[in-house]
């Protein structure tokens, strides 16, 4: 029985360390948007020419609040970016496509309206920053 329940809390350590180390996180992707889902920009193009943070969020999402703010900043501080936050239940189809499984989810969105980088979680906003200003250089 002992071997048991030390086998039960190794296992859960091990996948609570897993979830820790991918909170947060941004990741390369590689995912086209569906057509219609941002809102268009000055010029009517969905992507309107610059980078896109597209943050999926809920009423109901604590840290999508933290999301919210870290995105605002990110966007008011660098030239070419916006942020745009979507109601994760009025798109499912979209999110869906998009594979999303839990809030808050924010995709980077490149100026082609290629996912460039995604994250579950609430990012740190000095790597939100670096990875916004290598997506706006290629």
């Amino acid at each position: 029985m002992t071997y048991v329940v030390l086998a039960v809390l190794a296992a859960a350590t091990v996948a609570g360390l897993a979830y820790r180390a991918r909170y947060g996180r941004l990741r390369a992707s590689g995912v086209d948007l569906p057509p219609g889902l941002l809102p268009p920009a000055g010029d009517g193009r969905g992507a309107g020419g610059s980078v896109v943070l597209l943050h999926f969020s809920s009423a109901t999402c604590a840290p999508c609040r933290q999301v919210r703010a870290v995105c605002a900043d990110v966007a008011g501080d660098l030239d070419g970016v916006r942020h745009v936050e979507v109601d994760a239940d009025e798109h499912l189809d979209a999110v869906r496509r998009l594979d999303i499984w839990r809030l808050p989810t924010l995709l980077v969105v490149d100026r082609r309206g290629r996912v460039a980088r995604r994250t579950v979680g609430v990012p740190d906003r000095a790597a939100l920053r670096r990875t916004v200003t290598e997506v706006l250089a290629s």
